[in-house]
């Protein structure tokens, strides 16, 4: 599709036209979720890692077109910045040993592909933002060479009408003024997708939705911004900030940003895909000209590829996802909370949790989020992004009691999430042997308090106090992360120290 794009009309007439198009997209979404014709529930899912590439040096290299020629597997794509890839999972059935199968698919996928980066003097890492990167790193000419980033860059700058401010306080504080979108390429994530039926959408969505917070405590692992200490995992602001559009008068009139938590629990999908084109005007348009009303009058089942690519610029933590494969329509909820890394074992096991947790929640019979405030679900995100690990949440009490609790996330996950992440893995049909090996990593994450963000962070520190700088500092202890990263072992027994 990214070949056929072209510019959204930010003249009135033109967005005018644009709007009248997404809704008849929208309207046919409406009449095909009441059909028989989505795909039955399969227990699919499926798995994305963002990647970084870097030097033997711990710096970043702006080279990913050389790296993907090498690999030259269909697996690997690029991302928005050079020193970006992306790598895709098939769909897998969510029962047996699928977390090892997993493991093991990604271990030879990333052991290959970083072999052939290592060709031309790069390496692959897993690392939610890359300590070493500068601000200097990322400018429009650092974008991957592909028309759609050229287009989604001037289209973004166009609609805001000035640079991107970029201003982080966390630790220390970063501030930076961006003629570009480039700062959105030093986050990189892993997107998890669960496709679900249009009837139980909804309680996976909100499910997703309550557990953002907890994923990010345990599995923060982006406590640098641009050699700044930041928050413990400052992905969200840095992703928000570098994609906001609005001028910073439209958004104090409030405005959302196309980076969003959200405002409310919902019914539907349908819910999310109207107040995406309710708030949010289109950047891009596919040029295609289906009309999916036709379509399904003639019992076809409409591709809605412009309802698609306007979702797809709009950032939301958990995602809704239409997708036709075969002829047969499904949606999913993508998860895009997560930073990548450490290892592949941590990835399994923030899946494993994830996975089981939003099972175990949307059956419950009195649900989550009918006993959490939305506000309380997005400050709680709020708080683990900015202290990660040792964040404080509010939780509904036990019981009956409609009260909020204010609870560590690690007492949080130990005593009430972990049962219920296994659990749901039970009703996924997952094999013990799996549950337990990747449920017991966040276990014993909340044990020590340790997850990617604090080891980088006491890593850091320890370096300075040995008499580096702080852009040595940062450099070795990047150097010490690949290292570690390599062998696999979870970060939770990693050595904050630079030797071995």
């Amino acid at each position: 599709m990214g070949d056929k794009l072209i510019a959204g009309e930010f003249d009135p007439s033109g967005r005018r036209r644009q709007r009248v198009w997404l809704r008849q997209c929208l309207d046919g979404l409406g009449r095909l979720l009441a059909d028989k014709r989505f795909d039955r529930p399969r227990n699919l899912m499926g798995l994305e890692i963002e990647l970084n590439l870097a030097g033997a040096d711990g710096l970043p290299r702006m080279m990913n077109a050389e790296v993907l020629e090498r690999i030259g597997s269909h697996d690997f794509q690029t991302e928005l910045g050079q020193c970006n890839l992306e790598v895709n999972i098939v769909p897998h059935r969510l029962r047996g040993r699928v977390l090892d199968q997993l493991s093991e698919e990604l271990r030879t996928g990333l052991s290959y592909a970083d072999r052939k980066a290592r060709e031309v003097s790069s390496e692959i890492v897993m690392i939610g933002i890359l300590p070493t990167l500068a601000a200097d790193d990322l400018g429009s000419t650092s974008l991957s060479y592909d028309d759609r980033y050229k287009l989604l860059n001037e289209q973004m700058l166009a609609a805001r009408g000035e640079d991107f401010l970029i201003d982080i306080e966390g630790r220390e504080r970063f501030t930076y003024a961006s003629a570009s979108i480039a700062p959105e390429a030093a986050c990189t994530s892993v997107q998890l997708h669960l496709q679900v039926t249009p009837g139980r959408f909804a309680d996976a969505w909100n499910a997703a939705q309550a557990v953002a917070a907890v994923q990010i405590a345990m599995g923060a692992n982006s406590p640098f911004v641009f050699g700044h200490e930041a928050w413990r995992e400052s992905r969200p602001p840095l992703f928000l900030q570098a994609t906001d559009v609005r001028p910073p008068e439209i958004a104090a009139q409030g405005a959302r940003p196309r980076t969003w938590f959200g405002e409310r629990w919902i019914d539907s999908a349908y819910e999310l895909f109207e107040e995406n084109l309710r708030y949010f005007p289109p950047l891009l348009s596919t040029g295609e000209d289906e009309d999916p009303l036709r379509v399904l009058d003639e019992g076809g089942v409409p591709e809605l590829q412009e309802l698609a690519l306007h979702n797809g610029t709009i950032y939301r933590w958990n995602r809704p996802v239409y997708d036709v494969v075969d002829g047969v329509p499904h949606l999913r909820v993508e998860n895009r909370v997560l930073p990548a890394g450490p290892t592949v074992t941590d990835v399994i096991a923030n899946a494993a949790f994830y996975y089981g947790l939003v099972r175990a929640l949307a059956e419950e019979s009195r649900p989550v989020w009918t006993r959490l405030p939305f506000a309380a679900a997005a400050a709680n995100f709020d708080a683990a992004c900015r202290h990660g690990i040792d964040a404080v949440l509010q939780w509904p009490k036990s019981g009956r009691s409609a009260s909020l609790a204010r609870t560590s996330a690690v007492r949080l996950v130990r005593e009430e999430l972990l049962p219920l992440a296994a659990s749901g893995l039970d009703s996924w049909g997952v094999e013990p042997a799996d549950r337990d090996r990747y449920l017991g990593v966040i276990e014993e994450r909340c044990k020590l308090r340790v997850n990617g963000a604090s080891w980088q962070t006491a890593t850091y520190h320890r370096a300075l106090a040995g008499g580096l700088d702080r852009d040595a500092a940062l450099a070795a202890m990047t150097r010490r992360y690949c290292a570690l990263m390599r062998t696999d072992a979870p970060v939770h027994t990693w050595p904050t120290d630079l030797s071995g």
